[in-house]
């Protein structure tokens, strides 16, 4: 018998029956702009093969006003159509099914001809929008509906009708946005007449025989969003204007509550779900955080939902239902929630990609095709750049041994796991070791690999790591003085802490001093109490009335950098805020444009532009960054062994597991 008997069920939607209760949600990677269609199809081919049994697109863009950007993919000539319909045709000789999800932007586009429900800016785009007249209005609702029609001629199976995350349809039902005062505005039944009107019109244009999803917000997470009676409301108008399934959408993308950063708890509006499903009739898709087979399995045999959607799992694991399926749910790649290769990509224009997964979205590019001439290879240091290489060096045939100095693996990313908000990263140093067992490599435990034991290896690698940088501050070197490391294993630290340096590793330090007891990533009443999500059912929107209300912070903290600039400037484009936010409400003190003049026995001196200034404090923390270490590569090197260097002993810009584990990757591939 199955371990997911319920995630595996079939689910019958009338004209067709699903294989399971799987559907990789919508994510934009960008593929469909480069115009390599070879690419695109072998992508959602790849997901398809893996087992999941429908697959939403990227948004497709309806008209051009209506794309998240200028020049956004959509269905506007034949040509498109065929080129969309090489796609369809890879997924479905591939046994999958793929809708495709028509997104219009509304004030989210980034274009100065975006349009909404009023002229109200959106504060993630520099544009006001112009409010639609009638005519406006109609000729929206034609361009989804057209592309539908479309999607149907280029052989998707279905559409998704993006109705969430604050983008058009949503825009014109909450008062947030919607002031208008004619048909379209006003009562709630005039605000939600625009989604009404476009459900009802694609199915009357696509036949019975076509699924239709309706992408709902639950949660707007806004002041004045949608009131739970409205969300009820709409779900039942929708489902009666012809829509097949409804998928679940939480927040706006404006919203100041995290909604799939790694420091959301798993599942952690699967209740909302749970709430809405009873009220309709047909299956309800639920969503955001759901990263293993085993919390989706409870969902569904819990009642909370008739499907499951994951989206970024399906970049980490394009086999994850497969290998569920199989038995191998350890094997499957786990989705951290990080951001890093998908979302700030997107934000930043860039193709997405995974960190655990750098074959994500260049599947045609990086291939890790089984070797014709099979070496030896030693590999030193089991860190990310470590391990993920030699995995893809043994799983291609090569015959791998790993060397670590310590007694474990996984490198740094064992410092990762510790900071509240990052639990993921257990999972991830969890599923190495898993793999380096799987794939055969040989590894030595406990052993600093010299050059005179890497003598006769076909391929030498080196990925040793960083060492922290030395900030040479005078009196560094007394006794409450501690390096990153130190604290992150365990170092008693004073309730007084100024840490130095603002880096990513300064932010992680900061977060793990000032929590204390369990975190709130792991208690979903806390977390939500912590950034002040209500009930929609109490409050329009979501938000509690009281507001955040975190836990008293453990110390007082003082984060510090040289820099004369906003402090996480540089950190993840859609996860810095989460970070700075989430300090702040521990009222951490963040001071950019200081120097370290020196440690003294009351704390530490530093200078600012008014002038010296002692910080009182019990523990100084030391996270200046890091270097290279060099000293295996130099001994090498020395030796006339011819070596790779990778990961951190390569470039040691802030602890890049992103970076290092692609590198690992793509080493290993070209061996």
């Amino acid at each position: 018998m199955s371990s997911y008997p319920h995630l595996l069920a079939p689910l019958d939607l009338g004209h067709v029956t699903l294989p399971n209760r799987v559907l990789m949600g919508s994510m934009h990677t960008g593929l469909e702009e480069t115009g390599d269609w070879a690419r695109v199809a072998e992508f959602y081919a790849a997901r398809a093969r893996g087992g999941v049994a429908l697959i939403v697109t990227g948004g497709m863009a309806p008209n051009p006003e209506g794309g998240v950007f200028p020049g956004a993919a959509g269905l506007f000539s034949a040509k498109d159509i065929a080129n969309h319909r090489g796609v369809t045709d890879a997924v479905h000789a591939a046994g999958g099914r793929i809708a495709m999800q028509i997104l219009h932007a509304g004030r989210y586009a980034y274009s100065k001809d975006c349009v909404s429900a009023s002229p109200i800016k959106s504060p993630i785009s520099p544009f006001v929008p112009r409010e639609l007249d009638e005519d406006g209005i109609e000729a929206q609702i034609a361009a989804i509906v057209t592309a539908a029609a479309r999607a149907q001629e280029a052989g998707y199976d279905g559409v998704e009708i993006m109705g969430s995350e604050g983008y058009f349809l949503n825009q014109f039902l909450a008062r947030h946005t919607n002031k208008r005062t004619d048909r379209w505005g006003g009562d709630y039944a005039n605000r939600m007449r625009l989604p009404v009107e476009v459900v009802r019109r694609v199915r009357e244009a696509v036949g019975p025989d076509f699924i239709l999803i309706y992408r709902i917000s639950l949660i707007d997470l806004i002041p004045d969003g949608s009131t739970w009676e409205e969300v009820v409301q709409l779900a039942r108008a929708i489902e009666a204007a012809g829509a097949t399934l409804l998928n679940t959408g939480i927040g706006w993308h404006e919203a100041r509550v995290p909604t799939i950063a790694t420091s959301v708890p798993r599942a952690a509006f699967a209740w909302l779900t749970a709430r809405l499903r009873p009220e309709v009739s047909i299956p309800v898709i639920t969503s955001n955080r759901i990263n293993t087979p085993d919390v989706a399995e409870g969902i569904l045999a819990d009642g909370q939902a008739d499907m499951v959607s994951m989206a970024r799992p399906f970049l980490a694991d394009a086999d994850f239902v497969v290998k569920a399926a199989a038995g191998r749910a350890a094997e499957i790649a786990p989705c951290i929630a990080c951001n890093q290769a998908c979302l700030d990509h997107t934000f930043s224009g860039k193709l997405t990609s995974c960190l655990v997964n750098p074959r994500a979205c260049a599947e045609t590019e990086l291939r890790y095709d089984p070797t014709t001439t099979p070496k030896t290879v030693a590999i030193v240091g089991a860190g990310a750049a470590g391990m993920m290489c030699a995995i893809v060096a043994a799983q291609r045939g090569h015959q791998v041994e790993l060397f670590e100095a310590s007694g474990q693996v996984g490198g740094l990313l064992n410092l990762a796991k510790v900071i509240p908000g990052k639990e993921e990263f257990r999972g991830l140093v969890d599923w190495f070791a898993g793999m380096l067992t799987v794939a055969g490599v040989k590894l030595h435990l406990n052993h600093r690999a010299t050059a005179q034991d890497l003598a006769g290896f076909d391929e030498v690698v080196v990925a040793t790591g960083v060492m922290p940088r030395d900030p040479g501050i005078a009196g560094q070197d007394a006794p409450n003085v501690l390096g990153y490391e130190a604290v992150l294993t365990g170092a008693p630290v004073g309730k007084r802490v100024a840490i130095i340096g603002a880096g990513g590793i300064g932010f992680d330090v900061a977060e793990y001093l000032v929590h204390s007891g369990i975190s709130p990533t792991e208690d979903l009443a806390l977390w939500k109490r912590e950034w002040g999500v209500g009930d929609p059912a109490d409050v329009a929107g979501g938000l509690a009335a009281a507001g955040p209300q975190p836990e008293a912070p453990a110390r007082q903290v003082a984060l510090l950098q040289r820099k004369a600039e906003k402090l996480g400037r540089r950190l993840g484009k859609t996860t810095g805020w989460i970070h700075r936010a989430a300090l702040q409400m521990k009222n951490v003190e963040m001071r950019g444009g200081v120097s370290y003049e020196a440690v003294v026995p009351e704390g530490l001196e530093i200078g600012t532009a008014d002038g010296p200034e002692l910080l009182a404090v019990d523990t100084i923390v030391l996270c200046a960054g890091q270097v290279p270490n060099p000293v295996l590569a130099d001994a090498l090197g020395a030796a006339g062994i011819a070596h790779h260097v990778i990961g951190g002993a390569d470039v040691a810009a802030e602890l890049d597991a992103k970076r290092a584990i692609d590198q690992g990757a793509r080493l290993a591939a070209a061996f």
